[in-house]
């Protein structure tokens, strides 16, 4: 089967980005199969993203490369290029709560979630069960104040050591320290909980359900020194009414938060999402 390859860019909008991204492609007889494009008004910049085969008899992944250097320079571009079949190797960290994990794991084991899990870590012990059922490496890292900057570091050596590309905090109940997220930012993925109002703490569907909200939702998105306030990947919500009870909530919330989180985490290992500033771009 032919190759196929994810081309993404960002640059200042100015006219003649598209003819000349795509003329390049077409010189070298390379197929483009899907092509996105959006330019901001507000930040004047543009951002795009291609799918391609190289049809060229002879001609390299780095040929291209070198040929869309040129391009890019001309354009003060930002701009990657990878290989569809090279699957972005993932970390997951998560607590006692399994329906965000139980979710990525069934997904990645039907094929369904273009990712290799390198490593599971949990400050519990409670889901190794569910890591060996995958043949998945499972570290406890019980986290303290005072355990906590040694933890960190031992995290970012199993990151290190499994060349991991994304790690995502799937119901994971700890704060990482700015220190740790800046070492790491943008490969790293948190989902929470999106009430209006915001309910923070324990127990937020008993808080909510007190509250009598009408609307579940669930926020996926980069973590950043900011908590809860990074670049904004997915989101959904769910209605609810006044028969339902704490538990009922509580079981919303969790398919909302799987389905969001996995939404999320797709669009990422696809290259459709595109930081800008405190935004994001989201290709379909």
């Amino acid at each position: 089967m032919t190759p196929e390859y994810v081309l993404t860019m960002s640059c200042p909008d100015k006219a003649g980005i598209v003819a000349a991204t795509t003329g390049c492609l077409a010189e070298l007889n390379c197929f483009i199969t899907k092509t996105a494009h959006f330019a901001d008004a507000e930040t004047a910049r543009f951002f795009g993203r291609m799918v391609f085969r190289i049809d060229q008899h002879g001609l390299s992944a780095d040929d291209v490369c070198a040929a869309f250097q040129a391009v890019a320079d001309s354009f003060d571009m930002e701009w990657h290029m990878r290989n569809k079949a090279d699957k972005k190797r993932v970390l997951i960290m998560v607590s006692k709560a399994e329906h965000c994990l139980n979710d990525l794991l069934y997904r990645y084991r039907i094929g369904a979630m273009p990712m290799e899990v390198t490593a599971i870590v949990s400050n519990h012990p409670d889901l190794k069960p569910l890591a060996d059922w995958h043949d998945i490496p499972y570290h406890h890292l019980p986290v303290n104040k005072e355990t906590k900057q040694d933890q960190e570091a031992a995290l970012l050596k199993i990151i290190e050591d499994t060349d991991t590309d994304l790690v995502i905090l799937a119901r994971y109940m700890q704060i990482l320290t700015p220190e740790f997220i800046a070492k790491l930012f943008p490969r790293v993925i948190n989902i929470h909980h999106s009430f209006l109002p915001g309910f923070k703490g324990a127990k937020p569907y008993h808080q909510a359900h007190a509250r009598g909200v009408k609307i579940i939702g669930a926020t996926a998105h980069f973590v950043t020194e900011d908590l809860d306030e990074g670049p904004i990947i997915s989101q959904a919500v769910e209605r609810v009414d006044h028969t339902q009870t704490p538990d009922d909530l509580a079981a919303v919330g969790r398919d909302v938060e799987s389905q969001v989180l996995a939404r999320g985490i797709r669009a990422v290992l696809e290259d459709r999402v595109l930081l800008n500033g405190h935004r994001t771009i989201v290709f379909r």
